[in-house]
């Protein structure tokens, strides 16, 4: 009996292993639909989160001096506010001044390319002297078109919904940082006793801060290099505004996938209204790829791979997946998104797998890791320490 009754028990699990499994499947599905749908209030909280914990320093260090963290998380604020603000009307009337010149810069385009036109017409004059002996063909029936695909602007501001989406969350974003710093404790503890059975949850907030401000920090040091490196080349070659288009040049190159090319943009239309010549706008292109190039191979990895500790697959696929999800937002935030994914599944012995599967560098799993989820799960108080030093290492 002994002998039939073994395999029956073993084969018992598998129906609800399946079941488990497609209950996670249709979990993952929900969680995705959901930040899908509720983009905005999505990106808001992200945003407020990870603001917080890049400025949470400045009112820890004020305490030290006996600064209530109420009046000095709300002048960190309040300041911040005026400073965008500011930003946002300078920004605005450069804006407007760009706008004013368009017509400029679309003459000095149709003047660079109207040799180019000219052969165009040429060739089509000449094909068509050569089809006009042959029969006419036949009309095709017209087609009416439905629906339009969406145009590009769409794609920039969909993980908001639209621009008052965007001015929205922009308002939305000061308070709930504000709230966030202001209750740092409470929400520690919270965290405490809700994940504490299943998560190390001071190894999680440590690394999580951590990575927050190694990330920005990095992005801020390759950001004016680069910036730096840009305004010297434009100096250099005499373009007006050499500063601000040097720094914004040397910033947006940053940006994913299509960094290099919002990067010469800026500077190639007002090279256009100075410059008849190609020599300035090919030194203008090769200095942004060659940086470009530069930072994605070397800077990047040194200054901010360490700190994510993701590899360069896992981080495409983010920049795809949040791409998708949430459009340019979604790109702008894929690494840290995914970095934070990664930290959720270290901190969770029984997510080992998927850490690895994100990490650099697999870590080997160990053997306690390797039992039942619920062992785990028991042990994870027991074994914090242990979790930590590891995390370390």
């Amino acid at each position: 009996m002994s002998a039939l009754t073994g395999p029956q028990t073993e084969s018992q699990p598998r129906p609800l292993v399946r079941v488990v499994g497609l209950l996670w499947v249709v979990v993952i599905a929900i969680i995705v639909a959901f930040a899908y749908f509720a983009s905005s209030l999505c990106i808001t909280f992200l945003l407020s989160g990870f603001l917080a914990i890049l400025l949470d320093p400045i009112p820890t260090w004020l305490e030290r001096f006996r600064v209530p963290r109420l009046i000095s998380t709300g002048l960190l604020i309040g300041t911040g506010v005026v400073l965008i603000g500011m930003l946002i009307h300078v920004s605005y009337g450069k804006t407007s001044q760009m706008v004013e010149d368009l017509p400029d810069y679309a003459d000095r385009i149709r003047d660079a390319f109207e040799p180019l036109s000219q052969r165009i017409e040429k060739v089509q004059k000449t094909a068509g002297q050569i089809t006009a002996t042959s029969p006419a063909p036949k009309k095709s029936p017209a087609v009416v078109r439905l629906s339009d695909q969406p145009a590009w602007p769409s794609y920039l501001i969909r993980g908001v919904g639209s621009v008052w989406g965007a001015i929205i969350v922009g308002g939305i974003v000061p308070f709930l940082m504000f709230f966030m710093l202001v209750r740092k404790s409470h929400v520690y503890l919270w965290m405490e006793h809700t994940f504490g059975e299943t998560m190390d949850v001071p190894q999680f907030t440590e690394r999580l801060t951590k990575m927050v401000r190694g990330f920005v920090l990095g992005n801020v040091i390759i950001g004016a290099v680069m910036a730096a490196a840009t305004v010297g080349i434009l100096y250099a070659l005499k373009v007006q505004g050499a500063v601000p288009l040097g720094i914004a040049s040397g910033f947006l190159n940053l940006v994913p996938f299509m960094g290099a090319v919002l990067a010469a943009a800026f500077p190639l239309l007002a090279a256009i209204l100075q410059y008849d010549s190609a020599a300035q706008f090919l030194i203008i292109i090769a200095t942004v790829i060659s940086l470009h190039v530069l930072s994605a191979n070397l800077l990047v990895p040194k200054f901010i791979g360490s700190r994510v500790n993701i590899g360069p697959v896992a981080a495409t696929m983010g920049m795809l997946f949040w791409g998708w999800l949430w459009g340019v937002m979604g790109i702008l935030l894929a690494v840290p998104l995914t970095a934070l994914i990664k930290l959720i599944s270290d901190c969770h012995p029984s997510l080992i797998h998927i850490s690895n599967l994100l990490a650099e560098k697999p870590r080997t799993v160990p053997v306690w890791a390797q039992a039942g989820s619920e062992r785990v799960v028991r042990a994870v108080p027991f074994l914090g320490k242990r979790l930590r030093m590891e995390g370390k290492d």
